[in-house]
């Protein structure tokens, strides 16, 4: 094979299983010679809306109701494509990811598409689960569909199905695909465990919440710890009663710099936690910053995403000298630990919903501090922070052992898989 620099490829992965490292290099073959299409249509109505297919980038192929809560096929579901399990199905939907669409197995029951996807099943030559793995990779995915696939208007996505067969990419022989199939689908199997953990632990924490805080309309939560059973009810406080606001900055971007003074901003809340993979820095002299300390709570309170609104993160001890900007506002109180944990309750969600209905995308800071909240004794509302934290840790946990399998798994795509631009219309 030649490449673009005119020397000879040799299609072969960095790592290969030992029984293949003697095996000849992969080789370029187009995707319709591992592909065909089927264009088997549900004409006998054997499937109804119930057994319609969506296509995540994240979950593959899977059930519509299972995965949005209900079916949204089309008045008559008569022309819609079967696919049947191990089918791939090529989606004309654009993703920021994947602006070229995505490509997915479906690893499920037999189901239906509507005509918008493309049906194909693999050859003799090549194992489903293989491709399916290929094409998770965003940049081999894009880098095959990129010059197959022509944009309309909005962003459509303008491509025959037969023409997305036309490109080649690099494959073995299908002895080798099973065995790397069979080697991600293990990881896959393995990070879902992990996933499904994550999620038992934030259910297990939204199911604390809601007993370790007074329902809507009671005094007293259903779960109490024992020693403040006979305390009594919890009483009213307004937030201005709890803490005080201390506003962002606003600055030009004359004052950003490489390094600096740090500047949280919206994209620095991710799930309840601080994250500085996207930061702003400014000229540590710039006037009107307002220094931020560990156990401020960031809240972002403006923004063109009114699901943004609200939403917010305690700032933990050892944070680099930072500030907030101008969408963002801190509140600062004596037991922020508690206070933090009010803040993921239902009584606080029905506060910053009723504040947006009035003015579409801004929290109005006095009305933020009229916000009321029902509270226990100091002693207990430490005893339920230290209970919460507890369980925000093992979560932290989780998710962080979630993240690097997924890593891990992406290491393996990179290196079971050759690394050359293999991919060519």
């Amino acid at each position: 094979m030649t490449g673009k620099n005119g020397q000879n490829q040799v299609l072969v992965p960095t790592l290969r299983f030992p029984e293949f490292r003697e095996a000849e290099p992969w080789t370029l073959r187009e995707l319709s010679k591992l592909l065909s299409e089927p264009k088997k249509k549900n004409r006998d109505m054997k499937y109804g809306p119930e057994h319609v297919l969506s296509v995540s980038g994240e979950w593959g192929c899977v059930n519509q109701i299972e995965l949005m809560g209900r079916s949204y096929a089309g008045a008559s579901v008569r022309e819609y494509n079967v696919v049947e399990t191990g089918d791939i199905v090529y989606t004309k939907s654009p993703l920021k990811a994947c602006p070229s669409g995505i490509i997915k197995a479906n690893k499920g029951a037999t189901g239906i598409v509507s005509v918008l996807y493309a049906v194909y099943r693999p050859t003799v030559a090549s194992r489903s689960d293989f491709l399916d793995h290929y094409f998770s990779s965003d940049h081999k995915l894009n880098t095959y569909l990129q010059p197959l696939v022509k944009k309309g208007p909005k962003n459509s996505i303008l491509v025959n199905s037969s023409d997305v067969l036309k490109g080649r990419i690099a494959v073995p022989d299908v002895a080798e695909q099973q065995k790397i199939a069979e080697c991600l689908s293990s990881l896959d199997t393995l990070i879902v465990s992990e996933v499904e953990k994550l999620t038992a632990l934030r259910e297990h924490k939204r199911g604390l919440l809601n007993q370790l805080f007074p329902a809507e309309g009671k005094t007293i939560p259903s779960l109490r710890f024992s020693e403040y059973r006979d305390v009594g009810a919890w009483e009213e406080r307004s937030l201005a009663e709890i803490g005080r606001l201390i506003g962002g900055l606003t600055y030009s971007p004359s004052d950003v710099r490489d390094k600096g003074l740090l500047v949280l901003r919206s994209s620095n809340v991710q799930n309840g936690k601080i994250d500085l993979s996207d930061c702003v820095f400014v000229d540590p002299n710039v006037n009107g910053a307002n220094i931020a300390k560990a156990d401020d709570i960031l809240i972002c309170v403006r923004n063109g995403s009114t699901s943004l609104i609200g939403k917010n993160a305690l700032i933990p001890d050892g944070m680099p000298l930072c500030t907030h900007g101008a969408f963002m506002t801190i509140f600062r109180s004596r037991l922020a630990s508690f206070v933090f944990q009010l803040f993921q309750t239902t009584a606080y969600q029905r506060q910053v919903a009723a504040d947006l209905g009035a003015t579409i995308n801004s929290i109005n800071s006095a009305q933020f501090l009229r916000y009321k909240f029902l509270v226990p004794i100091e002693s207990e509302q430490q005893k339920i922070a230290d209970c919460l934290s507890s369980i925000d840790t093992l979560i932290d946990v989780q998710r962080e052992r979630t993240d690097a399998l997924k890593m891990q798994k992406n290491g393996l795509l990179q290196q079971l898989f050759p690394s050359s631009d293999e991919a060519v219309a």
